[in-house]
């Protein structure tokens, strides 16, 4: 009798893996409202519970040293935790899945008002390129080390950036 019905559950799909019996989403998104989200540090964000990296670049730690355009040094990983706070202000997010990273946790693709926050992140010179992302990115970390926006103001950059271009 167990047999019969458990052959029978497996038959309904249930209690099996959803890509035996069907194709699975082709995107999964998170959203939260603005009062849910909370930036990490200046690539990750907390979504309510839920913890996502911004996929497809590398943003400096919290604590990493940079000199200021008069000499001066500053917390470089702090000032792009808070470039991405002010990118995320008062927004609520919409966030793409794109995988996990080696820490499992979530890569995304995050929206703010419409506006993609990944890319705007890199093109105001807060974050690299990693090279595993958009292939756009690349072209908006060299307009933003162009320009000198951002951490790649003069002096300014971290000692391992500076060595990309």
């Amino acid at each position: 009798m167990l047999g019969g019905v458990l052959v029978g559950a497996l038959a309904a799909g249930l209690g099996s893996p959803s890509s035996l019996f069907g194709s699975p989403p082709l995107e999964v998104s998170w959203s939260a409202p603005a009062s849910a989200v909370r930036v990490v540090d200046g690539e990750t964000l907390r979504l309510g519970e839920r913890v996502v990296r911004l996929h497809g670049l590398a943003a400096p730690e919290r604590g990493a040293r940079c000199g200021g355009a008069r000499g001066e040094a500053f917390d470089c990983g702090a000032a792009a935790a808070g470039h991405l706070a002010a990118l995320v202000a008062g927004q609520p997010l919409l966030c793409r899945l794109r995988g996990r990273d080696g820490f499992q946790r979530a890569l995304a693709v995050c929206e703010a008002a419409g506006r993609e926050v990944n890319g705007a992140l890199v093109a105001a010179g807060y974050a690299l390129a990693d090279g595993s992302g958009d292939p756009a990115l690349a072209a908006r970390e060299a307009a933003a080390w162009t320009a000198r926006a951002g951490l790649w103001a003069e002096g300014a950059a971290p000692p391992d950036w500076r060595e990309r271009h």
